[in-house]
C-alpha cells in the first residue's frame, strides 16, 4: 500500500519506512476505541505480545511503517463496502467529485471531462445517490478565503517594523494532506504559522454540505452521508481528522466527509458492476455545488493542483498594486519542472515573489529556507507528489506500455478541455454562499466552517528513543 500514499507520507521517517515499525505513537491503552487487527503488535519496552489492536484512520498519524502495511492496518469506513452499505440503509448519500479525478476517467475512456461528469452521475444515480457535486465549487471558495488571508498578512508585514512581530510569511498553501500531515508531524510549531488556516477545496464541500446545504433541503446533517472522490489516498486521513468532526443538534458527532473513495476504487466499482461506462446516458449535472453555467459549460481555475498560485498571484496584483496579469503567468523554471516562480515588479523593485513547489525533495529545501529565514517567497503553493494532484496516488494508473510521463501529460492536456477559465470571485453559486451563510470572506462564520488548525505532533519518549 506504500506507494498509494504520498511521498511526504512514506519518507516522513526514513526508519519508519524501511521495515514496518515497532511501535505506535498513538496509546494502545489509552484509547477503548481500538479494535482487533489482523496480527498482534509487539511491544518494544517488554518484548512481550501486548493484546491484539487495530488502527483506524481516525487515530493513525501516518507516523510508522504500519500505515504501509496492508496486513496491520484496516482503512475503516473509507471504502466501497462502506459506501454501498450506506445506499442500503436509505441514507441521503451525496458524492462530490474532483477535477482531477474526473480527468483521470477521461484519459482513461477516451472521452471528454463534461461526459465523464455526465456518465458518473448517471452511474452513481443508477446505484442509489441523492445527488454529485464538483469540488471545483467549494475549491473557488477555498481560493476566495485563501485570498483574503495573503492579502491580510502580507499588508500587515508591510506595517510592523519589528521583523520578529511581522506575521508568517512566506504563506504556505493548505490544501495538500501529505504535507499537512509531515508538518505537523515532522516540523512542528516553528513551520505551521506559516501554513494557511483555510481548509481543503475536499473540507470545504464537507462543511458546505453538513452545515448549510442539508438545512436548505430539509434534512439533519446525520441523515446525509457524504463522499468525495480523490486523486489521493492520504485525503482519506484527511477527512478522518478530529479537527473536521463536529457535534450537531442532537449532539452526534459527525464528519463533514464521511467516506473518500479514490478515482481508482470507483473504477473498480465500475467494472465490479460490469458497467460499459463509454455506453452509459449523460445525466443533467447536479447544480447545487457544482461549476456549471446555464449554457452546461464548467467553468473553474488554471492549475491542476488546485489554481493556488494562479489565482492568489493575480488578485494580489490586482488589490495591492491595482495590477491587472493578463494571460499566463510568467512562471521561471528554478530547479526542475515541479519548482517554478513567478515575480511581479513596481518600479524595478520585485514586490510579489510566488513559488510552485511540488514533490518531496523542493518541499525540504523550502521548509529548509523557511526555518532559516532565508525564504524570500512571499507566497508558496505546496502539493507532496510530484506533478502534483494528477499524479496522485489514488488515480487510475498507466495502461501497459504508457509511461507515467506520458500519463501525466495526457492529463494536464485533459484537464482543462471544455472548462472555462473564470475568477472565483465571479462564481454567482460561491456568492449565494457567502449571502446565505458565510456573509463575507474572512468574516468569523467563514473563520469557523471554512478554516482550520494544526497541531504538532509529539511523540512517545519510546518511539524518540528507538528511532534514535
Amino acid at each position: 500500500m506504500s506507494e498509494k500514499f504520498s511521498p511526504a507520507l512514506r519518507i516522513g521517517d526514513l526508519s519508519d519506512f524501511i521495515a514496518p515499525s515497532q511501535t505506535c505513537v498513538v496509546s494502545l491503552n489509552s484509547n477503548p476505541t481500538l479494535k482487533k487487527p489482523a496480527r498482534p503488535q509487539v511491544s518494544i519496552d517488554n518484548k512481550k505480545q501486548t493484546e491484539p489492536v487495530k488502527i483506524s484512520l481516525k487515530d493513525c498519524l501516518a507516523c510508522s511503517g504500519c500505515i504501509t502495511s496492508a496486513e496491520t492496518v484496516m482503512l475503516e469506513k473509507q471504502g466501497l463496502d462502506e459506501f454501498l452499505a450506506n445506499i442500503n440503509k436509505g441514507k441521503a448519500v451525496v458524492v462530490s467529485l474532483s477535477p482531477q479525478s474526473r480527468a483521470s476517467f477521461a484519459v482513461y475512456f477516451g472521452i471528454p471531462p463534461i461526459q465523464v461528469f455526465k456518465k458518473l452521475t448517471t452511474f452513481f444515480k443508477f446505484l442509489g445517490v441523492k445527488a454529485v457535486f464538483d469540488t471545483s465549487c467549494s475549491r473557488d471558495m477555498t481560493l476566495i478565503e485563501t485570498c483574503n488571508e495573503f492579502i491580510s498578512r502580507y499588508k500587515e508585514s508591510q506595517s510592523v517594523e519589528d521583523e520578529k512581530a511581522r506575521p508568517s510569511l512566506p504563506m504556505l498553501s493548505s490544501a495538500c494532506p501529505g504535507w499537512i500531515c509531515y508538518a505537523e508531524k515532522q516540523l512542528g510549531s516553528y513551520i505551521l504559522p506559516y501554513i494557511s488556516s483555510v481548509k481543503s477545496p475536499q473540507q470545504t464541500v464537507g462543511a458546505a454540505i453538513k452545515h448549510h446545504l442539508c438545512h436548505k433541503i430539509g434534512l439533519r446533517p446525520d441523515e446525509i452521508y457524504h463522499v468525495t472522490v480523490m486523486p489521493c489516498y492520504d485525503k482519506k486521513l484527511e477527512a478522518a481528522r478530529d479537527d473536521f468532526i463536529f457535534e450537531a443538534e442532537s449532539g452526534i458527532k459527525l464528519p463533514e466527509v464521511d467516506s473518500v473513495l479514490t478515482t481508482g476504487e470507483v473504477l473498480d466499482l465500475i467494472k465490479l458492476r460490469s458497467v460499459d461506462f463509454e455506453a452509459l446516458d449523460e445525466s443533467p449535472l447536479d447544480k447545487m455545488l457544482t461549476n456549471v453555467d446555464e449554457e452546461g459549460h464548467l467553468y473553474g481555475v488554471l492549475g491542476s493542483s488546485g489554481g493556488y498560485v494562479e489565482t492568489v498571484f493575480r488578485h494580489a496584483a490586482k488589490s495591492l498594486f491595482g495590477i491587472e496579469v493578463k494571460g499566463p503567468l510568467p512562471f521561471k523554471t528554478i530547479r526542475n519542472t515541479d519548482f517554478r516562480e513567478v515575480i511581479l515588479e513596481v518600479d524595478g523593485k520585485v514586490v510579489l515573489k510566488f513559488a510552485q513547489c511540488y514533490g518531496f525533495q523542493n518541499l525540504q529545501n523550502v521548509v529548509r529556507k523557511v526555518k532559516m529565514r532565508k525564504c524570500d517567497y512571499h507566497f508558496v503553493e505546496v502539493m507532496a507528489c510530484p506533478s502534483g494532484c494528477l499524479n496522485g496516488g489514488g488515480q487510475i494508473k498507466p495502461k501497459p506500455g504508457q509511461s507515467p510521463k506520458d500519463l501525466i501529460q495526457l492529463l494536464e492536456t485533459v484537464y482543462m478541455e471544455n472548462v472555462l477559465v473564470a475568477d472565483p470571485f465571479d462564481n454567482p453559486t460561491v456568492k449565494c454562499l457567502y449571502d446565505e451563510w458565510l456573509e463575507q470572506p474572512g468574516s468569523e462564520k467563514a473563520k469557523k466552517y471554512i478554516h482550520t488548525e494544526y497541531h504538532p505532533v509529539v511523540k512517545s519518549l519510546t518511539v524518540q528513543l528507538h528511532n534514535w
